[in-house]
């Protein structure tokens, strides 16, 4: 009964909206069919002003002696979607290439139980580390050689944007990913990385495995990514972009002062 009502209560506030904006394009059937009838996109975005893809990120490898490794750096939510155990899984494949090591950072509900299972499975070439402020982020991709972003096969997250991808590709990392849907087809557009099925092990440590045999491939792709990012994903833009929404909602007209001082990255 819950559900039910629930359900009718979406489709009534659809039906009702102004405007509808959505932070990704998987949404919108979802939302047409329940009713919904002006509709914008306004994805989330990045700062690119905290990321300089140029950065080698030398002062957090040195702080967790990391200098001689090819890094593959997971950072995020350590939960039950994340499905990090198929993470583990590509790195007890990877064990016999000394260079590469498996980096996950940040916290959550499953990180106790993907550390021992590490632990069980005698896993050198992973590393835990603690969440690191959101400010710190930037210095902490900096470091990675390759950035890795996974979820669970589930129907549902292909219509998501995480958002952890859009932090990867302005830090100008390659990116190996592991979701279906929107944001894979966002990041063949790009050329910013790896695509592979989601919950194949086998597959994710080959895409690590090709982009630490090929420095100049994922260097190309990590600048790919950046690029696109600062022309698609900037917060300013995407700011001017709601401002004008809401102005053309109201019956005004966009403010040329404001528009200008969005422009500028105020």
């Amino acid at each position: 009964m819950l559900i039910r009502l629930s359900e009718w209560l979406e489709r009534f506030l659809y039906r009702r909206a102004d405007h509808i904006i959505l932070n990704s394009p998987g949404f919108v059937d979802h939302v047409e069919n329940r009713g919904a009838r002006s509709i914008d996109i306004i994805p989330n975005g990045v700062d690119i002003t905290m990321f300089n893809p140029h950065d080698n990120g030398e002062t957090f490898r040195r702080n967790h002696s990391l200098e001689d490794k090819i890094l593959a750096v997971y950072a995020g939510a350590h939960g039950m979607s994340n499905d990090l155990s198929v993470v583990l899984e590509a790195a007890e494949h990877l064990q016999e290439d000394p260079r590469i090591l498996f980096v996950f950072i940040g916290d959550g509900k499953e990180k106790p139980n993907l550390m021992a299972t590490a632990q069980a499975k005698n896993l050198k070439n992973v590393r835990f580390l603690p969440p690191v402020p959101k400010m710190e982020i930037p210095g902490t991709l900096a470091a990675a050689d390759l950035c890795l972003a996974i979820l669970k096969p589930i129907e549902a997250y292909k219509t998501t944007y995480p958002n952890k991808v859009f932090d990867y590709m302005a830090a100008g990392r390659a990116v190996v990913l592991a979701i279906d849907g929107e944001i894979r087809e966002l990041l063949e557009v790009a050329d910013a990385g790896v695509a592979v099925q989601p919950g194949d092990a086998v597959a994710l440590a080959d895409a690590v495995r090709t982009l630490a045999d090929e420095p100049e491939l994922r260097h190309r792709m990590g600048l790919a990514g950046h690029d696109y990012v600062r022309r698609n994903f900037d917060r300013p833009s995407l700011a001017r972009k709601l401002l004008l929404v809401m102005e053309k909602m109201v019956g005004g007209n966009p403010a040329d002062e404001r528009e200008s001082r969005l422009s500028e990255g105020e």
